[in-house]
């Protein structure tokens, strides 16, 4: 799977001298950088070697095949033209190998597996509307896509009238939150389905996740910033615990909680959301990333290549009961996964995307992690 470290996405290529540009003109995330259109690319004045170079980039980030970017850039051809050779000629010109080469020509993103529309076809990073998160192409629904019909709304500069445009800060005004507030969190996507044929029930999904004076109380600790280019791996001063209100004080914020870092199926879904922050930086909404043990071999391993953003750590475990409705979420390896055909699936998945995995940690002590989607109190 693709790194999200801007530094690896640009290689040593025409954009490696770029960088400062880059980052002095707020481009400094590859998700961001993934939506540049040809009027973003002029502002800053980039050479045709420099857009076609992005252009293959990232084609080959979506398609987990960046160990080819350098060669293919270096190349000297487009995007286009690449897509016209023949496989002989990807494996003979670039040492592609099959399975890759298949990858590379399809044109459908395989590595995909929730696609939103096409970044690319938005006018510019700043005209992004709310409507991008929509309910049809999100996989993550409830009060999220609740927001975002009833009152984030952003709109271009150029077509709204001065007095029309509903600022963000008054959309956020709006979502009063009252104390026994009960937030909904996606713990397994859909409906538990019976397993082994029926002969297997498993455990109910938990819709109630925890009332607000709860959740806002619960010790966090910053392990990373969230990424720019250029910046440490990780933070070298020990943060001190802080409570989680804090987090979504000013903004409102969306936590995915992260069973283990090394989770196979933990990292796929981490890096696909990741991947959509553009869209949650349109709406103002906050991503963290939240770990129940701290390995700090498996936090570097986990950031920035499967999530740029900040990562906390709940020592306490806490935000992992909350998903459970005050208990931890337990499954057994033979029920919870073996005969558990929607795990099977997100494991086949995660790994047609090329995602690695290790086994270090206690991942098993909870079963899964989960979402719990747009925090927020003013």
């Amino acid at each position: 799977m693709a790194s999200f470290s801007v530094e690896d996405f640009v290689g040593d290529g025409a954009l490696k001298g770029l960088l400062p540009k880059l980052l002095e003109e707020g481009w400094d995330d590859v998700p961001t950088l993934k939506i540049m259109n040809s009027g973003d690319m002029d502002a800053i004045n980039m050479t045709r070697q420099q857009k076609d170079a992005l252009e293959i980039r990232c084609y080959l980030h979506d398609r987990a095949l960046m160990l080819y970017g350098d060669k293919l850039e270096a190349s000297g051809k487009g995007l286009p033209e690449l897509l016209g050779l023949s496989n002989a000629e990807l494996y003979a010109q670039y040492g592609m190998k099959r399975g890759h080469i298949a990858r590379f020509m399809d044109r459908t993103n395989p590595c995909a597996a929730d696609p939103f529309p096409a970044l690319n076809a938005l006018p510019s990073r700043r005209k992004i509307m709310a409507t991008a998160l929509s309910s049809n192409n999100s996989i993550y629904k409830g009060e999220l896509s609740s927001v975002n019909t009833r009152k984030m709304h952003m709109r271009s500069p150029a077509t709204s009238a001065p007095n029309s445009d509903v600022t963000l800060e008054k959309s956020i005004s709006d979502l009063k939150i009252k104390d026994g507030h009960i937030f909904k969190g996606i713990v397994a996507a859909g409906p538990a389905e019976p397993r082994a044929c029926g002969c297997m029930q498993p455990p109910p999904i938990v819709d109630s996740v925890a009332p607000y004076p709860i959740i806002e109380n619960i010790s966090v600790q910053k392990l990373t910033p969230e990424y720019k280019i250029g910046m440490e791996r990780l933070v070298k001063t020990k943060t001190p615990p802080m409570k989680a209100l804090e987090l979504w004080r000013d903004k409102p914020a969306v936590l995915i909680c992260i069973r283990r870092p090394g989770c196979i199926m933990c990292r796929a879904e981490a890096h696909q959301l990741y991947a959509k922050k553009p869209m949650f930086d349109a709406l103002g909404i906050q991503l963290f990333a939240v770990l129940h043990e701290h390995v700090e071999a498996e936090v570097k391993d986990f950031w920035p290549r499967y999530w740029g953003g900040v990562v906390l750590y709940d020592k306490g475990m806490e935000f992992f009961k909350a998903l459970g409705g005050g208990k931890l979420l337990k499954d057994k390896f033979i029920s919870g996964f073996l005969f558990n055909p929607r795990a099977i699936a997100n494991y086949k998945r995660a790994k047609a995307m090329g995602v690695e995995q290790n086994f270090k940690g206690e991942g098993p002590t909870a079963k899964s992690g989960g979402i719990i989607q747009n925090i927020t109190r003013v």
